[in-house]
């Protein structure tokens, strides 16, 4: 049986400008699809993309460049339709050209893990996934799923965030479906800092599905609220909660004191990296 080869590390170039994402690799075909077949209902098809979500696409490209993309024909060799100006040609190849450097980029880097870290470049990729996810919650976790329990309307899924410690999210069947959810699967989870609960005793009775309890590692007072950094038992993972300055007093927390954050499994919404 042959060896098995370590996992190729790809990257995808993204081109933005100041107002948005303006070149992606979807778009990019879209543009030679409109070349090819010089119609973009016929384009979209082709990538796939919807219609709307095709003409919204150059919509979008034709704002955003300092030159037309794609021309609304009458006639011409397709018989109408749509057409890629020159400026859309050279665009693409220009594009083309930047991604064979980003990959021969990536491969160098490549090619250094595995000198490194010896061929593991799945949980390093896995890494960059996670690092490039932006959202507004300030608790964001990550791991792979171990149970999914469902009902009718809902799903309980059970994340592994590390030994001994779990996380647990209720959505909704048809939001485990469009995520593809199954055991083994690496989801992110987010969390609100503004729907995290601090308690000072660990063995209180409550509804909340999610318990987490540690030392306070951090506490920033702003004008109205204070935040407060929970670093939980190994030093790996953080969770931050906003309370009021009342309640700040009330609790009597300070650095090194021990709490535990507390939120419901509704709270949490998860997302995937592919």
């Amino acid at each position: 049986m042959p060896a098995k080869s370590a996992p190729k590390l790809q990257g995808k170039l993204s081109v933005d400008t100041a107002m948005g994402a303006f070149l992606g690799d979807t778009r990019i075909k879209l543009l030679e699809a409109i070349d090819e077949h010089g119609s973009i209902s016929q384009a979209a098809k082709a990538v796939p993309l919807s219609y709307k979500a095709a003409w919204d696409a150059i919509d979008a490209m034709n704002n955003l460049a300092p030159e037309p993309l794609v021309l609304r024909t009458t006639g011409g060799k397709h018989g109408g339709g749509s057409e890629l100006t020159e400026y859309g040609r050279r665009l693409i190849a220009f594009y083309r050209a930047l991604e064979q450097e980003h990959q021969v980029a990536i491969a160098r880097l490549a090619e250094r893990m595995n000198e490194v870290a010896g061929h593991d470049v799945t949980a390093f990729r896995q890494l960059l996934r996670r690092m490039s996810m932006k959202a507004s919650a300030r608790n964001q976790f990550a791991g792979p799923i171990v149970e999914i329990k469902q009902s009718a309307v809902d799903c309980e899924i059970r994340i592994q965030l590390d030994d001994g410690l779990d996380l647990t999210a209720i959505i909704t069947r048809e939001s485990a479906e469009n995520l593809e959810l199954k055991i083994g699967k690496e989801v992110i989870a987010f969390v609100k800092s503004s729907s995290i609960l601090l308690m000072l005793d660990g063995n209180a009775r409550t509804s909340a599905r999610n318990r987490y309890c540690g030392k306070v590692s951090h506490i920033h007072e702003g004008p109205v609220n204070a935040e407060i950094s929970i670093t939980l038992p190994g030093g790996r993972h953080v969770v931050t909660a906003v309370i009021t300055h009342e309640s700040l007093e009330k609790l009597g927390l300070k650095v090194g004191s021990t709490a535990c954050a507390v939120f419901k499994a509704s709270s949490v919404f998860l997302a995937v990296t592919e």
